[in-house]
């Protein structure tokens, strides 16, 4: 099997992740968020957009998240840019890197900016020129890339006129986007092979929906085609409000796991990621759709063998007043 040795994790959580809550999380949750992700050893983390306030109110608090984090040394934090509107609010907030996003389906463009596609890639190239000037770093979604909920399949020539636009504007990366999960593995070969072909020097990247539980299997596909960025996020949250059946992003974590058992290295702590998707599950108030959150990582000792060391050290622990719940966990310091 042709695999990387090592890939690059986007954590979208933050932005995608958070930006369908019905209810607001307040900005102090969101910001320890980003805090607690930023000590896991991810290097690229999508904090939040510059959209209207209006078009998504949970991300009515950009501004003010951009300003207060602490950035990290060695950490991207980038922000979703709609228009050149959105770009001065970045630009002011001191934004590393923008997002730009366009779909595929001119019926789910419209529904989500009310634009046609070529409205919407004409509007970039002011954004671009004056990002370009500002020596800000762009990506470029390309979201209902493998299928839309109005329109059903998406020609792959439609996406590669975009990824041709995307790269005359002078992106440095491009994100393909299974916003509502209708990709299989067959399909995003046959997608990867062909826009690979079309990028020379920009970067690709893959952003996958779990919808129907095949996003990890989409991944494993574009690993073989030679893909090495993917996006996450946290927990599994996520959704998009104008995509009907849009559930959570495949969880980072879970991504992470799958990833390190197969020996393609993350750079990433397991255990300060699943940290993290507890607590994201925490401030939303309900369950996240992540594996390992309920079925925990994988113990290679044998439960058996951990249910003894487990044991040994509740007792041990005992002796000196120690507290036993926190070996209830079966996975615990697995």
């Amino acid at each position: 099997m042709n695999l990387p040795h090592s890939v690059t994790i986007v954590e979208v959580g933050p932005r995608d992740g958070l930006q369908n809550e019905a209810h607001f999380v307040p900005t102090e949750h969101k910001i320890e968020l980003i805090h607690r992700l930023s000590e896991t050893g991810l290097k690229r983390i999508e904090i939040t957009s510059f959209v209207h306030p209006r078009a998504i109110p949970q991300l009515q608090d950009s501004e003010e998240i951009v300003k207060r984090i602490e950035r990290k040394a060695g950490i991207i934090y980038s922000t979703l840019v709609p228009n050149e509107k959105g770009l001065e609010r970045a630009l002011a907030a001191r934004v590393e890197e923008i997002a730009l996003f366009v779909s595929a389906s001119e019926t789910h463009n419209q529904r989500n900016v009310r634009m046609s596609i070529s409205d919407s890639l004409r509007g970039f190239r002011n954004v671009t020129e004056k990002a370009l000037t500002h020596g800000i770093r762009m990506r470029g979604y390309v979201v209902t890339a493998f299928g839309c909920p109005y329109e059903g399949r998406i020609n792959p020539e439609k996406v590669e006129s975009i990824v041709d636009e995307y790269k005359s504007l002078g992106v440095h990366e491009i994100a393909l986007g299974d916003t509502t999960g209708m990709a299989n593995p067959v399909q995003v070969s046959r997608m990867v092979s062909r826009i690979r072909r079309r990028l020379e020097k920009t970067g690709l990247a893959l952003h996958f929906h779990d919808t129907r539980g095949v996003a990890l299997a989409n991944i494993l596909a574009a690993l073989q085609e030679g893909v090495t960025v993917f996006d996450g996020s946290i927990g599994g949250l996520g959704g998009c409000p104008y995509a009907p059946g849009a559930s959570g992003n495949v969880a980072t974590e879970d991504l992470v796991n799958m990833l390190e058992e197969m020996g393609i290295g993350t750079g990433i702590d397991l255990k300060r990621l699943i940290s993290c998707a507890k607590y994201a599950r925490t401030i939303i108030q309900k369950d996240l759709p992540s594996h390992l959150l309920s079925g925990g990582t994988i113990c290679w000792e044998g439960e058996g063998n951990l249910m003894e060391k487990r044991e040994r050290r509740f007792v041990k622990d005992r002796r000196s007043g120690g507290d036993r719940r926190k070996f209830d966990d079966p996975h615990y310091d697995s």
